[in-house]
């Protein structure tokens, strides 16, 4: 159940992490070339800080 509930928060804010990273990119004009590389970059970081929440929370309950 919590593993469900990770998930579908994770999506929702990737979504909008993702959202935000194209309006940056918009607003400052960063070039077509380097854009996938910036959000690889947010993509991955942005999932460690979500595993991370996962297996914290996880391990509080279980404790």
């Amino acid at each position: 159940m919590l593993l469900l509930i990770v998930v579908l928060f994770s999506v929702f804010y990737l979504f909008q992490i993702n959202k935000m990273t194209y309006s940056l990119c918009m607003q400052k004009e960063i070039p077509e070339e380097k854009q996938p590389k910036i959000f690889s970059t947010i993509n991955i970081l942005v999932t460690i800080l979500l595993i991370s929440f996962y297996i914290e929370v996880y391990v509080a309950i279980n404790f």
